[in-house]
């Protein structure tokens, strides 16, 4: 019985106190933040508090970085932005799934989609738009079988070390 005051008496302390210590070994107080922080930040500051530590963090770095762009590199970070509010719950939720797909691939492999999508990107606007038309065309299989011979031309042309002999 009267272990189970302790306990009580225990659960109702971190209940009580818990956010308070979790608020201290958080870094991202407001204070904490630099001036040019604070400045990309300012919407935030009255919720600032309230907010989840890890969403804190990562706005934090955010504004780091956006801190540290050119006028060039704001207006495209602006533009990604805007881009992805105007996305339905249902479209992020898949691109951050995508992206967690791609971050468990082996990095040969990250590699060669990197490469694919510059090579892409470095076409002109109207092969580009060509080719998604045809992509798009497609049938489910006819997409497959597109993608296994681009990996096999790709495997031929630089294999990846996993499939080098030794």
């Amino acid at each position: 019985m009267k272990a189970s005051k302790y306990i009580s008496m225990i659960a109702v302390l971190v209940l009580a106190f818990g956010s308070q210590v979790f608020a201290q070994d958080d870094d991202t107080s407001w204070d904490s933040l630099t001036e040019s922080q604070q400045q990309v930040l300012s919407r935030f500051e009255q919720q600032w508090g309230e907010m989840d530590p890890e969403r804190r963090r990562r706005l934090a770095e955010g504004a780091h970085r956006y801190a540290g762009m050119d006028r060039e590199q704001r207006a495209a970070a602006r533009e990604r932005f805007n881009t992805w509010r105007e996305l339905s719950d249902e479209q992020r939720d898949m691109i951050r799934d995508r992206f967690r797909d791609f971050q468990n691939l082996p990095a040969d492999e990250r590699d060669r989609i990197r490469h694919n999508f510059r090579r892409f990107r470095d076409l002109p606007p109207e092969r580009r738009q060509e080719l998604r038309e045809r992509f798009r065309d497609m049938t489910p299989d006819q997409r497959q079988q597109l993608r296994d011979r681009l990996r096999d031309r790709q495997q031929r042309v630089r294999p990846r070390a996993t499939d080098r002999p030794n």
